[in-house]
């Protein structure tokens, strides 16, 4: 596709598929609202926190999740009827990601809910690949210069989650109090936790 993005072209024809079946008669314009509203409602970062939380305390779980991302999370029930693969990537003592849409803002939105202004943002778009180390510093997040930054780009096709270091000194918490430490912005890579 020349300088167009897959999610544009799907955008019109989801539109069209709209029209067609409002003009047919076979649905409503308000049950359209309510299909979409009932998606968002289902659609927040504590879901991702959940996802998060498991791998912190299921070995087998968070090995399901790195190898298949998209599998491992339809088995909490997320992603049901997403036809995006997930792929999960998992910061380390040497390794922190970051995830981007350099082309728009391509994220997922079932597991992080709706995606902050910033992410959306040409700043964040184009300045979280140039520099990195830069913009995270920026948020907050001082990373030694040994940790290697890796930036991820989201397409239509394949979204990314973070899956973040289990903070010290966590070891004792239950997969709930887990969830409860889990940011938004750790998902995305722009927070530690």
């Amino acid at each position: 596709m020349t300088g167009e993005h897959a999610d544009a072209t799907t955008a019109r024809r989801v539109r069209r598929l709209e029209t067609l079946l409002e003009e047919k008669g076979l649905i409503t314009g308000e049950r359209v609202d309510e299909a979409i509203d009932a998606f968002l409602a289902s659609s927040s970062p504590a879901n991702g926190a959940r996802v998060v939380a498991r791998a912190w305390t299921d070995d087998a779980f968070r090995s399901r999740l790195l190898a298949d991302g998209t599998a491992a999370v339809r088995e909490l029930g997320y992603l049901e009827g997403s036809y995006q693969r997930l792929r999960v990537v998992e910061n380390t003592a040497t390794t922190h990601n970051v995830i981007v849409c350099t082309l728009c803002s391509c994220y997922p939105l079932r597991l992080l809910g709706p995606s902050p202004s910033w992410y959306k943002s040409e700043a964040y778009r184009s300045r979280v690949v140039r520099e990195p180390r830069s913009v995270l510093r920026e948020f907050g997040l001082e990373l030694p210069d040994t940790v290697d930054i890796t930036v991820w780009d989201s397409s239509a096709e394949t979204r990314y989650l973070v899956l973040p270091r289990r903070p010290d000194g966590t070891e004792d918490l239950g997969e709930e109090e887990l969830t409860a430490l889990v940011t938004r912005n750790a998902l995305i890579g722009t927070a530690a936790v």
